[in-house]
């Protein structure tokens, strides 16, 4: 590991935590804050980690385990490990490999990867890059013209699944982002820009990367008609007017013939009626504290969600995940697997494809290792008596 990866093997990089530095270090702060931050007061984005800490394991002894089995199916697609990589937009100015050096990283450990609408890099190049399942997750930008030639390339490149986002009505006000400059960083003039220049001259491994790839890169994916792709600034703006309805995956369903994902689920009544509107999976989710403060942490509403499901379609949870023994704690409490998004991420700012390899092993050993503490030989044997319950506390 330490001559294979560098400073990403121990003793430098042993958990999430230590890739998070690292891409803090790499990144001017508007980008690393937009990778960071959350919503208003941030209220959500700490309780997404932070609520993990109230709930306990309750292992078994005396239990010799030979080998953990790791491995679980979602929607019919086999993981090496319940964890699949998260849609996670702007990644191309995180590191210039982005969506795609991430895929190929979840390819290469057995997992799904998520490719995001607001993504710099085709998503044929991003399907190409990988060998495991990947799924697209759709926005309305650019209006149903705009998302339904973006379904059909998907679909033409062996996308399997599509994940419709239903908790963007508008952007939510992440107020590091006003603060630090990023909305001048993406804009075209210069002088609302040389604030921000000594930041930006401080990360110069970063902005040659930046510069080297061309710049800012345009929204590859969102090909407005008579436009060409968006710009990467139009996406806040846009997002007004392509906010999902119910109404729109009754016309989703008719062109997309694979399995819909719904993501941005909190309560049991929204996940009944994704799943009365077809949903093959939902996926608990407050958008990584990113939209509404306030919300509750997705692991205390993935319960509900899971009571309301009842069985009738795969329930998913993103949010909060830094360590395997919280993929396991939300396993232990119904979720078929989790999504990872800001602990991939911050593996892709700090190193890129290598980055992103080193967060997969580090959750996927944690995982293996919280299993074997516990006496538990399968995830597949996980359930709620492995765990204290919220409910109990």
């Amino acid at each position: 590991m330490g001559s294979e990866h560098g400073t990403l093997g121990p003793p430098k990089v042993v958990n999430i935590e230590d890739l998070r530095r690292l891409a803090q270090q790499r990144l001017p702060r508007p980008v690393f804050d937009y990778l960071d931050g959350g919503a208003e007061d941030e209220i959500t984005l700490r309780e997404n980690t932070r609520a993990f800490q109230d709930i306990s394991f309750r292992p078994r002894g005396a239990v010799a385990i030979k080998k953990c089995a790791l491995a679980v199916s979602v929607l019919g697609q086999e993981l090496s490990f319940p964890a699949m990589l998260a849609p996670v937009g702007y990644s191309r100015l995180m590191h210039p490999g982005g969506e795609v050096v991430a895929a190929k990283a979840a390819g290469e450990a057995g997992t799904a990867y998520i490719l995001s609408t607001i993504s710099g890099h085709k998503l044929e190049a991003v399907k190409a890059a990988t060998k495991g399942p990947t799924w697209y997750q759709l926005y309305l930008l650019g209006g149903r013209e705009a998302a339904e030639a973006g379904i059909d390339r998907a679909r033409a490149s062996g996308y399997s699944a599509l994940v419709i986002t239903v908790d963007t009505a508008v952007a939510g006000m992440r107020e590091r982002d006003p603060r630090n400059g990023m909305k001048e960083l993406l804009g075209k003039s210069l002088l609302a820009k040389l604030r921000y220049l000594p930041e930006i001259l401080a990360h110069p491994r970063w902005l040659a990367g930046f510069l080297a790839d061309g710049g800012k890169p345009r929204l590859e994916n969102i090909v407005v008609p008579g436009q060409g792709p968006m710009k990467l600034i139009d996406v806040a703006a846009a997002l007004v007017d392509a906010a999902v309805t119910w109404d729109d995956l009754q016309w989703i369903r008719k062109v997309w013939p694979g399995p819909i994902v719904v993501k941005g689920i909190l309560t049991a009544e929204d996940a009944d009626r994704a799943v009365g509107e077809g949903a093959a999976a939902v996926v608990v989710s407050n958008h990584g504290g990113r939209q509404l403060d306030s919300v509750s942490a997705t692991i205390r509403a993935l319960p509900e969600v899971v009571s309301a499901v009842n069985g009738r379609a795969e329930v998913l949870m993103d949010g909060g995940i830094r360590r395997g023994s919280d993929v396991v704690k939300a396993i232990c409490l119904g979720a078929r697997a989790v999504l990872v998004g800001r602990a991939y991420a911050y593996g892709l700012a700090a190193a890129g494809h290598l980055g992103v390899v080193r967060a997969l092993e580090i959750l996927r050993s944690d995982v293996e290792r919280t299993l074997r503490l516990l006496g538990c030989p399968a995830v597949s044997a996980l359930g709620p008596s492995f765990v204290e319950s919220l409910g109990r506390r």
